[in-house]
């Protein structure tokens, strides 16, 4: 069932936090994708060089129960049950790279990060 904008539970204790730059492009990145969505959706996934890599994707809906919803300046960020536990107290940023730009994880939970800096392990 998908839930509309002003049914989405937001919780105010955020468990993971977005830095200035990291809201400025998530917004602009939903809103190239001209698609409806109530946000950005981040989480994690088993696989990668060191076990676990990142994801992220346009939030199309709200699993109640199963998903949590923070607010961030106005950018509605979805995490699963799932992927918490391994995000719990990280930050997301923007940064530039040497062969572009992109989110980058400071994450308290990874133990070490793979040479591409895109999966990393606990």
């Amino acid at each position: 069932m998908e839930q509309h904008d002003t049914e989405i539970p937001i919780d105010p204790n955020p468990r993971i936090t977005l830095t200035p730059e990291a809201i400025r492009h998530a917004k602009l990145k939903l809103a190239e994708a001209g698609e409806p969505s109530l946000g950005l959706r981040v989480g994690v996934k088993g696989g990668g060089c060191s076990g676990y890599y990142y994801v992220y994707d346009l939030a199309k809906k709200v699993r109640p129960g199963r998903d949590h919803v923070y607010d961030f300046d106005g950018l509605k960020v979805v995490v699963d049950d799932r992927s918490l536990p391994l995000l719990e107290g990280a930050t997301l940023d923007w940064e530039k790279r040497l062969m572009g730009y992109g989110f980058k994880w400071l994450n308290p939970q990874s133990k070490g990060d793979c040479g591409c800096g895109e999966s990393f392990s606990v």
